[in-house]
């Protein structure tokens, strides 16, 4: 009789399912309690954003705060229409994306479907190196070394202005927009790949026709990401964009964004409970606002184009 070849139960001590249930329980709590954290700070932050706008708007009219060209609520003639520090955020964020974008795109493309293993190991660390470096850094980089640089040959670039910090927060939110993207791009199958070049198609168009169309949810995701980085940004544009609040139509001058003037308030002497201090959280419930939009539309768009395979 040849000899059984069915595996031996293996003999489990009691105490030590009892302390690997212990563990399961504690990891569970731990995860829990970190997940109810992320929510009550949220939440908090939306109290203390919320609760101080109401304040601000039983002395100013929504209408006013909503349509009002002009952001002045620390002169002796208050204004405080928030459009003047909107616009300048959009510029800069409208700015950085148009850099980001298809720069981000073509890099991940290539890290994807083009880069060796050896390469793609040297480039994205490199490119996590950017996301590291202090965005104060960046600030006084834009104001001292690419403005006088982009000064020798735009005519009429001020020394504050919109062009180049929007420029440089495109630099900042690479990482970003191609880490996300490439790792959508990964995730479309071979097969997609194999029955591309089966018909013909070069690593190219493989690429452009085919991984980006099952990726698109992924590559939409990253550019709201994206987006809303630069619309939260703060350091690069107070230091380099300047902080005069007036409706930014000129890249080349420069205009206070939404965060510069929180900054700029923040900083300064200005009373704990005036009008001017409310003008802090009703700016900074504008931004939440407009960062949640960018989230929504992100989530939207994955859904509406998201692949399953």
């Amino acid at each position: 009789m040849p000899a059984s070849t069915t595996p031996m139960p293996l003999l489990v001590s009691p105490r030590f399912l009892a302390r690997r249930r212990l563990v399961d329980r504690a990891m569970r709590a731990m995860m829990f309690a970190a997940a109810f954290v992320s929510v009550l700070v949220t939440m908090g932050i939306v109290y203390v954003l919320v609760s101080e706008s109401v304040r601000f708007f039983a002395q100013v009219s929504m209408l006013d705060f909503l349509t009002d060209t002009q952001w002045t609520p620390v002169f002796q003639d208050k204004h405080f229409g928030i459009m003047t520090l909107v616009s300048g955020t959009l510029m800069t964020s409208g700015i950085a994306l148009l850099v980001a974008v298809p720069a981000g795109t073509i890099l991940a493309i290539y890290l994807s479907e083009f880069a060796p293993p050896a390469l793609r190991e040297i480039i994205k660390p490199f490119l996590e190196l950017i996301a590291g470096v202090p965005t104060v850094a960046f600030g006084y980089f834009a104001l001292l070394f690419l403005t006088p640089l982009f000064q020798t040959f735009i005519p009429g670039l001020a020394g504050f202005n919109l062009l180049v910090p929007g420029i440089v927060m495109g630099i900042m939110i690479l990482p970003y927009i191609v880490s996300v993207s490439e790792d959508a791009m990964r995730a479309v199958p071979n097969t997609l790949r194999e029955g591309a070049y089966a018909l013909g198609y070069t690593r190219l168009q493989t690429g452009v026709k085919v991984v980006i169309p099952g990726a698109l949810s992924g590559i939409t995701a990253a550019y709201m990401l994206g987006m809303s980085r630069a619309v939260g940004e703060t350091m690069v544009v107070a230091i380099a964009a300047g902080q005069q609040a007036k409706i930014a139509l000129n890249p080349l001058e420069g205009a206070a964004t939404i965060t510069a003037y929180i900054v700029q308030i923040s900083l300064g002497d200005v009373p704990h409970d005036s009008i001017a201090y409310l003008t802090i959280f009703a700016a900074g419930l504008t931004l939440f606002l407009m960062t949640l939009t960018f989230n929504v539309i992100a989530f939207v768009l994955r859904r509406k184009y998201r692949e399953v395979y």
